[in-house]
């Protein structure tokens, strides 16, 4: 039956969207083409518009008193505000406020010889009175043949209707350009999160949180870049395609220069060649530009987004905690106009002074660990254990203090907080302390549990830089390709000579996120990546033409566990309780190379957190969708700071070595809670 609605549904949009094509070829046949306009003369947007009336209103009819209806009937009421409506309406009417406005229409109602639609443009949308006898017939005729989402030019005067909207009269009305496709229903808009990132057009019609969200980014870069231009600094340009992504530790995104037969890499960051203009010369600079990660997609984190990095000579970074406290400050009350704002119900207070801890300090405060007093790295890992604290064995007591901080302190770091001073072995392009040369001059700006920015007292010793980028060679050796590698061209400008340097990063996405109060990075890119929709279809072609091919699986060099011989009795396996669960959403977890996290519907109407360490073998965004077997009656555990209620099941095996893991993935019709047994 909902197979047959569908159809039925498709089969009347495919008549409507007929019907549209039709009016246009009538109207082009009569010469009216509305694709042949090529300009129209927009004076005023709708809120303009209605700020103007008001404006002249109160200047009009100031000091004019309301009528009493006091002891009046119901017709003795109607006949005194009728009259005192036309007494002030000839008052207006006598003073035009001539307008002329362009944008796309939204809603009509036809009644006999006239009608109202509603015009939405940039700023908001504003009520038009169309009547016959005003535009012409003709005019009005092919008026009421418009459709949803006609886009149309409206030359009139302005004023406020008997129920108190202010509105256009409109004296001519121009079609601009025919819609031909449906806009969704009105009521309802465009709810669908995946249709409205993939048709972000569509969105910004339907939804005006969606429009302020981005005409609130583009004030943010503008008052970010007045800051900046307010002390001095220069907004300079640099590659984006490098031989050497440097500057972070990501996994960058690589291409082939066709011209130059070379490899190049997409910029993972900008800070190698930023610093090498401050070996130039130029004391300030800053870009704001497009960045490229080859990692998952979160609530988060994009593949590509929006950094600014800036660097100052003659500072350190005091002076950049300085400079990023009171550019903060300034962009809330510029944009969100108060020091404080809220995000998902809490508020954030800009006003007072950040707090400022040293990493060690933090972990401290919130587990009772004194890092300043472990001697070494055995020590370090021992605590580790003794935490739950998963490591790497190539991890150094630095690595154990960054991954303590990860998971006992961010969560805590809701109001603006520096965090300083961290390890030497996460910090390769920083200054040592001179006061403890395992600690460098670094500081993280933590809001909401997020780092909002990076910042150091640059390393400007070329002998020091070198044997940094050293041992990120090493780690990229052992594994790690996230690590940098050495840049000799930077190196041979250090050598040159860099001033003392203050430089920070900030993730402009993350910015614009907290203070549009928006949950997700993919709400504050006009575009965000999405996996390509017929990215399963032609996957399941490759598949099939690859079963076609092969016949059979070659199994000869798999091995699996050997079967428990313990018996377990029917009663204690009946206990664990099997599910299907629908993935609704999946992302990776920050700071964990290992574990993802799913959210699921269980079928109990209330979404379930599972996080399994499977993100070798998945990306996020490939599992969206799909129908998995968990067990949900398990107690919920801790995992970087966030409770995993239930295990998700999977079949491994090993072959020629390696571990081989396959997620359970069921048959989709299967519903959300159904029961295994």
């Amino acid at each position: 039956m909902a197979e047959q609605n569908n159809k039925g549904n498709e089969q009347d949009l495919n008549k409507l969207k007929m019907v549209r094509r039709e009016k246009l070829a009538d109207l082009q046949a009569a010469g009216k083409d509305p694709f042949v306009i090529t300009k129209y003369d927009v004076q005023q947007h709708s809120i303009e518009v209605k700020d103007m009336y008001t404006a002249l209103e109160a200047e009009l009819l100031a000091g004019r008193q309301e009528p009493s209806v006091e002891g009046l009937d119901e017709a003795e009421k109607r006949e005194v505000i009728n009259n005192d409506y036309n007494e002030k309406r000839a008052i207006m009417d006598a003073s035009p406020i001539n307008v002329s406005i362009a944008g796309r229409m939204m809603f009509k109602r036809v009644m006999g010889k006239a009608s109202f639609c509603n015009i939405q443009d940039l700023k908001g949308n504003i009520q038009v009175y169309v009547a016959r006898d005003q535009i012409g017939e003709e005019s009005y005729a092919d008026f009421k043949k418009s459709d949803i989402g006609d886009i149309y030019g409206v030359k009139g005067y302005a004023f406020r209707t008997k129920m108190g909207e202010i509105s256009i009269h409109a004296e001519e009305i121009t079609l601009l350009s025919k819609s031909l496709q449906m806009l969704p229903e009105k009521f309802h808009g465009l709810t669908d999160t995946d249709m409205r990132y993939r048709q972000r057009y569509v969105d910004l019609i339907m939804n005006q949180d969606s429009k302020e969200v981005f005409i609130k980014r583009s004030q943010i870069l503008k008052e970010i870049r007045n800051f900046l231009a307010g002390r001095d600094f220069m907004e300079v340009e640099t590659p984006m395609l490098v031989s050497n992504a440097g500057g972070a530790a990501a996994r960058p995104f690589e291409t082939h220069y066709n011209a130059l037969n070379e490899d190049v890499k997409l910029r993972i960051s900008l800070e190698l060649y930023l610093k090498r203009l401050i070996v130039g010369g130029l004391e300030r600079v800053y870009e704001i530009g497009r960045v490229f990660r080859n990692e998952g997609v979160d609530t988060r984190h994009n593949p590509e987004f929006t950094l600014m990095e800036l660097y100052q000579a003659y500072t350190d970074y005091y002076g950049m905690m300085e400079l990023t406290e009171s550019m903060f400050r300034y962009l809330a009350e510029k944009v969100c106009g108060s020091t404080k704002i809220s995000y998902n119900g809490i508020e954030i207070d800009f006003g007072k002074p950040f707090e400022r801890l040293t990493m060690v300090d933090a972990i401290k405060k919130y587990t009772g660990v004194d890092f300043d007093q472990v001697a070494d790295d055995a020590e370090a890992k021992k605590i580790a254990d003794e935490h739950h604290v998963e490591y790497e064995e190539r991890h150094k007591k630095g690595d154990i203090v960054n991954l303590f901080f990860e998971e006992f302190c961010e969560e805590n770091l809701i109001q603006p907080t520096f965090i300083m001073d961290h390890p030497i072995e996460i910090s390769p392009l920083t200054k040592k302390k001179p006061s403890d040369p395992t600690k460098v001059e670094r500081f993280e700006l933590f809001i909401n549990t997020w780092e909002m920015c990076n910042a150091y007292s640059e390393l400007n010793d070329p002998i020091d830089q070198r044997e940094r980028f050293a041992a990120q060679d090493a780690n990229a050796a052992a594994g790690d390709d996230e690590a940098e590698h050495t840049d000799e061209d930077f190196l041979n400008a250090l050598e040159i000579g860099m001033p003392p340097t203050g430089g920070i990063g900030y993730g402009i996405d993350r910015l614009v996120m907290l203070l549009t109060d928006s949950q997700a990075i993919r709400d504050v890119l006009l575009f965000p990546t999405m996996k390509s929709l017929d990215a399963d279809k032609k996957a399941s072609k490759t598949s099939v033409a690859a079963s076609a091919e092969v016949e059979k699986i070659d199994f000869s060099k798999v091995k699996v566990e050997p079967l428990f011989e313990e018996e377990v009795d029917f009663d204690t396996f009946s206990k664990s309780d099997f599910r299907a669960v629908k993935v609704k959403e999946c992302v990776a977890v920050p700071k964990s190379k290992k574990l993802l996290q799913f959210t699921l519907d269980d079928g109990t109407g209330t979404d379930r957190t599972i996080l399994s360490g499977i993100h070798a073998y998945y990306e996020p965004e490939e599992l969206v969708g799909k129908t998995l077997i968990a067990i949900v009656n398990l107690p919920p555990r801790a995992m970087m700071g966030i409770d995993s209620c239930g295990m998700l099941l999977s079949a491994i095996h090993e072959e020629e070595g390696e571990e081989k893991l396959h997620l359970l993935m069921v048959d989709d019709h299967i519903p959300a809670g159904a029961k295994l047994y």
